[in-house]
Protein backbone atom coordinates (compact mmCIF):
# COMPACT_ATOMS: atom_id res chain seq x y z
CA UNK A 1 0.00 0.00 0.00
CA UNK A 2 1.19 3.60 -0.41
CA UNK A 3 -0.17 7.12 -0.02
CA UNK A 4 0.19 9.48 -3.06
CA UNK A 5 -0.72 13.00 -2.69
CA UNK A 6 -2.28 14.57 -5.97
CA UNK A 7 -0.66 17.40 -6.87
CA UNK A 8 -2.55 19.61 -8.98
CA UNK A 9 -6.10 18.52 -7.79
CA UNK A 10 -8.06 21.05 -10.35
CA UNK A 11 -6.84 18.94 -13.46
CA UNK A 12 -7.02 15.56 -11.19
CA UNK A 13 -10.74 16.21 -11.18
CA UNK A 14 -10.69 17.25 -14.78
CA UNK A 15 -8.98 14.18 -15.74
CA UNK A 16 -11.52 12.00 -13.60
CA UNK A 17 -14.69 13.63 -14.33
CA UNK A 18 -13.96 14.60 -18.27
CA UNK A 19 -12.25 12.18 -19.67
CA UNK A 20 -12.13 8.10 -20.01
CA UNK A 21 -9.40 7.75 -17.96
CA UNK A 22 -10.50 5.89 -15.13
CA UNK A 23 -13.65 4.28 -17.02
CA UNK A 24 -12.14 0.84 -16.92
CA UNK A 25 -12.05 1.04 -13.26
CA UNK A 26 -15.49 -0.11 -11.40
CA UNK A 27 -16.76 1.94 -8.20
CA UNK A 28 -17.04 0.02 -5.65
CA UNK A 29 -18.55 2.76 -3.18
CA UNK A 30 -18.24 6.55 -2.62
CA UNK A 31 -19.94 9.65 -1.28
CA UNK A 32 -19.61 13.13 -2.35
CA UNK A 33 -20.34 16.18 0.04
CA UNK A 34 -22.16 19.22 -0.86
CA UNK A 35 -24.81 20.80 0.24
CA UNK A 36 -25.60 17.73 1.38
CA UNK A 37 -23.96 13.96 1.25
CA UNK A 38 -24.41 11.77 -1.83
CA UNK A 39 -23.93 7.90 -1.12
CA UNK A 40 -22.70 5.91 -3.76
CA UNK A 41 -23.20 2.05 -3.65
CA UNK A 42 -21.54 0.91 -6.41
CA UNK A 43 -23.40 -2.56 -6.21
CA UNK A 44 -25.37 -2.92 -9.91
CA UNK A 45 -29.34 -3.18 -10.04
CA UNK A 46 -29.19 -5.61 -12.72
CA UNK A 47 -33.00 -5.86 -13.25
CA UNK A 48 -32.46 -2.03 -14.08
CA UNK A 49 -30.86 -2.99 -17.28
CA UNK A 50 -32.51 -5.09 -20.38
CA UNK A 51 -30.32 -6.96 -22.70
CA UNK A 52 -30.79 -4.40 -25.27
CA UNK A 53 -28.93 -2.09 -23.40
CA UNK A 54 -25.39 -0.91 -24.18
CA UNK A 55 -24.55 -1.20 -20.52
CA UNK A 56 -26.10 -4.31 -20.22
CA UNK A 57 -22.97 -6.49 -20.69
CA UNK A 58 -20.70 -4.19 -18.81
CA UNK A 59 -23.01 -4.37 -15.67
CA UNK A 60 -24.20 -8.06 -16.18
CA UNK A 61 -20.31 -9.45 -15.63
CA UNK A 62 -19.25 -7.49 -12.87
CA UNK A 63 -20.06 -7.35 -9.21
CA UNK A 64 -19.70 -3.30 -9.10
CA UNK A 65 -20.63 -1.06 -11.67
CA UNK A 66 -17.73 0.46 -14.43
CA UNK A 67 -17.23 4.10 -13.52
CA UNK A 68 -17.70 5.04 -16.95
CA UNK A 69 -21.62 4.60 -15.86
CA UNK A 70 -21.44 6.77 -13.09
CA UNK A 71 -19.37 9.63 -14.06
CA UNK A 72 -21.56 12.04 -15.96
CA UNK A 73 -23.61 12.12 -12.75
CA UNK A 74 -20.50 12.72 -10.27
CA UNK A 75 -19.68 15.27 -12.60
CA UNK A 76 -22.98 17.02 -12.34
CA UNK A 77 -22.50 16.34 -8.57
CA UNK A 78 -19.28 18.08 -8.26
CA UNK A 79 -19.48 20.91 -11.18
CA UNK A 80 -20.42 24.67 -10.13
CA UNK A 81 -18.69 27.38 -8.50
CA UNK A 82 -17.77 25.50 -4.83
CA UNK A 83 -15.40 22.86 -4.17
CA UNK A 84 -17.21 19.70 -2.34
CA UNK A 85 -16.48 19.92 0.98
CA UNK A 86 -15.35 16.29 0.62
CA UNK A 87 -15.43 13.09 -1.35
CA UNK A 88 -14.77 9.53 -1.58
CA UNK A 89 -14.41 7.08 -4.62
CA UNK A 90 -13.28 3.68 -4.00
CA UNK A 91 -12.69 1.88 -7.30
CA UNK A 92 -11.12 -1.27 -8.51
CA UNK A 93 -10.39 -3.73 -11.40
CA UNK A 94 -12.94 -5.26 -13.43
CA UNK A 95 -12.48 -9.25 -13.11
CA UNK A 96 -11.00 -9.38 -16.55
CA UNK A 97 -8.28 -6.66 -15.67
CA UNK A 98 -7.36 -8.32 -12.65
CA UNK A 99 -6.36 -11.57 -14.28
CA UNK A 100 -4.45 -10.45 -17.26
CA UNK A 101 -2.45 -7.61 -13.95
CA UNK A 102 -1.75 -10.87 -11.79
CA UNK A 103 -0.70 -12.64 -15.10
CA UNK A 104 1.89 -9.49 -16.07
CA UNK A 105 3.28 -9.94 -12.55
CA UNK A 106 3.97 -13.29 -12.95
CA UNK A 107 4.04 -13.96 -9.01
CA UNK A 108 3.03 -17.15 -7.13
CA UNK A 109 -0.63 -15.76 -7.18
CA UNK A 110 -3.38 -16.61 -9.04
CA UNK A 111 -6.54 -14.53 -10.07
CA UNK A 112 -8.49 -16.81 -7.37
CA UNK A 113 -6.32 -15.77 -4.54
CA UNK A 114 -7.33 -12.17 -5.22
CA UNK A 115 -10.48 -10.29 -4.05
CA UNK A 116 -9.51 -6.92 -5.67
CA UNK A 117 -6.96 -4.65 -6.68
CA UNK A 118 -8.06 -1.09 -5.48
CA UNK A 119 -7.05 2.36 -5.84
CA UNK A 120 -8.96 4.87 -3.30
CA UNK A 121 -9.39 8.44 -3.58
CA UNK A 122 -10.34 10.93 -0.63
CA UNK A 123 -10.40 14.36 -1.54
CA UNK A 124 -11.18 16.74 2.13
CA UNK A 125 -9.43 19.54 3.40
CA UNK A 126 -8.27 20.90 0.04
CA UNK A 127 -6.17 17.69 -0.43
CA UNK A 128 -6.90 15.02 -2.29
CA UNK A 129 -4.99 11.54 -1.63
CA UNK A 130 -4.83 8.04 -3.40
CA UNK A 131 -4.11 4.98 -1.93
CA UNK A 132 -3.52 1.23 -3.16
CA UNK A 133 -4.16 -1.66 -1.99
CA UNK A 134 -5.05 -5.14 -2.60
CA UNK A 135 -7.45 -7.41 -0.65
CA UNK A 136 -6.77 -11.27 -0.93
CA UNK A 137 -8.89 -14.83 -0.65
CA UNK A 138 -5.65 -16.23 0.79
CA UNK A 139 -3.09 -15.73 3.96
CA UNK A 140 -0.25 -14.22 2.26
CA UNK A 141 3.64 -12.97 3.51
CA UNK A 142 4.33 -12.18 0.14
CA UNK A 143 3.88 -8.50 -0.74
CA UNK A 144 5.45 -9.07 -4.02
CA UNK A 145 1.67 -8.57 -5.66
CA UNK A 146 1.00 -5.52 -3.69
CA UNK A 147 4.55 -4.11 -4.74
CA UNK A 148 3.54 -4.70 -8.19
CA UNK A 149 0.25 -2.85 -8.04
CA UNK A 150 1.89 0.40 -6.74
CA UNK A 151 4.57 0.71 -8.91
CA UNK A 152 1.41 0.20 -11.95
CA UNK A 153 -0.52 2.63 -10.47
CA UNK A 154 2.34 5.21 -10.28
CA UNK A 155 3.12 4.48 -13.77
CA UNK A 156 -0.69 4.62 -14.85
CA UNK A 157 -0.53 8.13 -12.96
CA UNK A 158 2.72 9.39 -14.86
CA UNK A 159 1.08 8.06 -18.68
CA UNK A 160 -1.63 10.15 -17.85
CA UNK A 161 0.50 13.22 -16.67
CA UNK A 162 -0.92 13.23 -13.31
CA UNK A 163 1.20 15.01 -11.06
CA UNK A 164 1.74 13.41 -7.36
CA UNK A 165 3.57 12.95 -4.41
CA UNK A 166 4.85 9.37 -2.72
CA UNK A 167 3.75 10.24 0.91
CA UNK A 168 4.50 6.47 2.09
Amino acid sequence: MILLSILDIKEFMNTLLRTDTFDSFLLSEGSITTYMTYLLDGHPRKDFFSPEDEPYELVAQEPFIPFSLIRPACFDLIKGKRTPISFRFVFLLSSENQKRTIASIGGSFSSSDVSGMYLNLKYQEQKLICTTGVSYQIFSMDKSLEHAWDDMVKRFFQKHQIAFEVLS
